[in-house]
C-alpha cells in the first residue's frame, strides 16, 4: 500500500514541473508592470506596460487550466501502458463529469448559482464549462477512475462488429456511465464539502507560528518516504490555506501585497505555508562548511571539490537532496535534526512579519519574492536574508559537532575507498579502456548512458515490476532486490545516490529525471520484447 501511495505522490510531479517557469514569468511580468520598480515605464498604456501584459497573460495558463493539467499528467505517471491514450481517456471523462454537473445544477436546485461564474463562490469555469469548483479533489478523483478503467478495460476483446468500440473507447464509454451518478452525488455533497473546507482555511490562517512549524517540520521529515508530496500539494495547489491553492493565490494578489505598507505576514497570513523551501539558499552552506571543516587533511582538497558545485547547484536551483540524502544514508538522526532546524526557521522569519512565495533556490527566490516586493518589503527581504545567514551559523556549529562527536563518515572522513565486487560488465569496461576501443555505450547521449546504467544496476528488464519518478528521482520497483549494484555503481552513470527499501528503489537523479524515465521505459520494452 505505501510503495502504490508513492507512486501516486510520484506521479504528481509531472503537471508540477510545468510552474516554475510559468511562475517566473508571472512574477517577473508583474513586476515589471510595478511603477515603484521601472518607473513611468510601467504607467499604463506604455508599450512596455502593453508588453508585460500579454506576457503576464501567458504565463497564467498554467494556473488558471491547473485541473486539466492534473487530469492529464495523472495517467503519464500511472497508466501501465499506452500513457498518452490513457490522458486522452481521463481528459474526456474529466470533461463529461463536468458537463454532467453543470446540465444538473440547470435542472435541480442543489443551492448553487452557475449562472454568474465570477461572483458565485464554489463555483469555476473548466475548459468552457460552468460546473463546481472541486479543485484539485475532483480532478485526482476522476483521473483516478480513468486510470482505473484503462488499466482494467483498455485491451479487453470485444466481438469483432463491436470492434470500434474497444481501447480508449471502450474505457471512455465506461467513464461515462460511471461520471453520470457520480455527478449527481457531487451536486449534493460537494457543497457542504467546500464549506467544510472554507472553515479548516480560516483555522490553517489563524493556525499562527506553532501551525507553520509543524507543517515544514512534516513536509521535511516525510522526504525519505515521498510522502512529502501530500503535504505541500494540498496547500500550493489545492485548497487547504485558500481557494485555488496559495501559488495560484500569490501571483493573483501580488500587486495588492506588493503595494501594501505593513507586515506581509497582515496581509497573508497563509505565505508560511510556502516556507517549506525557505531554507534551501542557507543550509547547503553550513552543512558543506561542516562536512570540509571536519574532513582529514589529505582529503580536504577532494572534498571540497566535491562540496563546492553541489552546495552552488542547491543554492541557484534548490536541489538539496545530495546532502540530505548523504547524511540520511550515513546518520539518519541529522536527517530528524535538519527536519527540526527546518521547521525552526520557518518559525523565526514568520515571527518576524515574514510572509510570502519563498522559491526553494536563488533563481526563483530573486525573481519571485524580492524582486516584486523590493519597494514596500526591503524589511521582510532582509530580516529573511540575515535570519538565513544566522541559520548557516547554527547548521555549521550543530553538524560539525555531531559528525566529530559520533564519528560519521561523512565526505572526507571515510576510512578507505569502498570495497565491492565487481560485475562483468566493470570487466569488459576495463577491458575496453585499455585496449582503447570505443564500447557502444561509449556512443550514448548522457540520457541513455544514464538510462542504461540505471537498468544494469538494477538486474535488467526482467527484474523490474513498475517504474515511475518525482522531481529528482527514479522510482523503480524490483522482482529481487538482491541482484542490485552498490551504490557506487549507481554513482559512476551519474546517480547521487541510491534508496532502498526492500523491493522500493529509488535512484536520484537529479532535474533530467523525466528524460531519464523515459529512455529507461522504452529500453525495459525493448529488452522485454525482445
Amino acid at each position: 500500500m505505501m510503495q502504490k501511495i508513492q507512486r501516486f505522490g510520484g506521479a504528481m510531479i509531472t503537471p508540477v514541473l510545468l510552474f516554475a517557469f510559468n511562475g517566473l514569468i508571472l512574477a517577473l511580468s508583474i513586476a515589471f508592470q510595478n511603477e515603484s520598480i521601472v518607473g513611468g515605464l510601467a504607467a499604463e498604456g506604455t508599450f512596455w506596460s502593453d508588453i508585460w501584459s500579454v506576457v503576464e497573460s501567458g504565463g497564467w495558463t498554467v494556473f488558471d487550466h491547473m485541473e486539466l493539467l492534473f487530469v492529464i499528467g495523472l495517467p503519464i505517471g500511472l497508466a501501465k501502458k499506452a500513457q498518452g491514450r490513457a490522458a486522452l481517456a481521463a481528459l474526456t471523462i474529466y470533461m463529461i463529469w463536468n458537463t454532467f454537473i453543470n446540465a444538473i445544477l440547470q435542472i435541480w436546485d442543489f443551492g448553487v448559482d452557475i449562472s454568474n461564474v465570477e461572483e458565485a463562490i464554489g463555483v469555476k469555469e473548466i475548459g468552457g464549462i460552468a460546473t463546481l469548483d472541486t479543485n484539485l479533489i475532483g480532478a485526482l478523483l476522476i483521473s483516478g477512475l480513468a486510470i482505473y478503467l484503462h488499466n482494467r478495460f483498455y485491451d479487453t476483446p470485444l466481438p469483432e462488429w463491436l470492434g470500434v468500440f474497444s481501447g480508449t473507447s471502450f474505457v471512455v464509454i465506461l467513464g461515462f456511465l460511471f461520471t453520470l451518478p457520480l455527478a449527481f452525488l457531487t451536486a449534493w455533497i460537494w457543497p457542504p464539502i467546500q464549506n467544510v473546507i472554507f472553515q479548516l482555511q480560516d483555522v490553517m490562517a489563524s493556525s499562527g507560528i506553532a501551525g507553520v512549524g509543524m507543517y515544514v517540520f512534516l513536509e521535511k521529515i516525510l522526504i525519505p518516504t515521498g510522502l512529502h508530496h501530500f503535504i505541500y500539494q494540498p496547500f500550493e495547489f489545492g485548497p487547504a490555506a485558500v481557494e485555488g491553492g496559495l501559488l495560484n493565490y500569490w501571483f493573483e494578489n501580488l500587486p495588492e501585497i506588493a503595494a501594501f505598507d505593513g507586515p506581509l505576514r497582515v496581509i497573508f497570513p497563509q505565505g508560511g505555508f510556502f516556507f517549506q523551501n525557505a531554507s534551501k539558499i542557507f543550509f547547503p552552506v553550513g552543512i558543506g562548511a561542516a562536512f570540509v571543516v571536519t574532513s582529514k587533511p589529505e582529503k580536504r582538497k577532494q572534498t571540497l571539490a566535491l562540496v563546492i558545485p553541489t552546495a552552488a547547484t542547491a543554492m541557484l536551483t534548490g536541489i538539496t537532496e545530495p546532502f540530505e540524502f548523504t547524511f540520511l544514508f550515513l546518520a539518519p538522526q541529522l536527517f530528524a535534526v535538519h527536519a527540526v532546524l527546518t521547521a525552526t526557521f520557518a518559525m523565526s522569519i514568520y515571527a518576524l512579519g515574514v510572509a510570502g512565495n519563498i522559491g526553494g533556490g536563488f533563481i526563483g527566490n530573486i525573481t519571485g519574492f524580492v524582486l516584486p516586493l523590493l519597494s514596500n518589503h526591503l524589511d521582510a527581504i532582509l530580516i529573511y536574508y540575515a535570519v538565513g545567514i544566522l541559520f548557516i551559523g547554527i547548521y555549521f556549529l550543530i553538524f560539525r559537532w555531531a559528525i566529530l562527536r559520533f564519528d560519521i563518515k561523512t565526505p572526507g572522513r571515510e576510512e578507505t575507498e569502498e570495497v565491492h565486487m565487481y560485475s562483468k560488465k566493470d570487466y569488459k569496461a576495463k577491458k575496453a579502456n585499455e585496449k582503447g576501443d570505443v564500447t557502444a555505450e561509449d556512443n550514448l547521449s548522457g540520457v541513455a548512458k544514464k538510462a542504461a546504467g540505471f537498468l544494469d544496476g538494477l538486474g535488467g528488464a526482467d527484474n523490474i515490476t513498475d517504474i515511475n519518478n518525482c522531481t529528482t528521482r527514479l522510482r523503480i520497483s524490483v522482482e529481487d532486490p538482491e541482484q542490485l549494484e552498490n551504490d557506487e555503481f549507481f554513482k559512476q552513470y551519474g546517480a547521487h545516490g541510491v534508496v532502498r527499501n526492500g523491493k522500493a528503489v529509488q535512484v536520484i537523479v537529479g532535474m533530467d529525471v523525466p528524460k531519464v524515465r523515459e529512455e529507461f521505459e522504452s529500453r525495459v520494452e525493448n529488452n522485454t520484447n525482445s
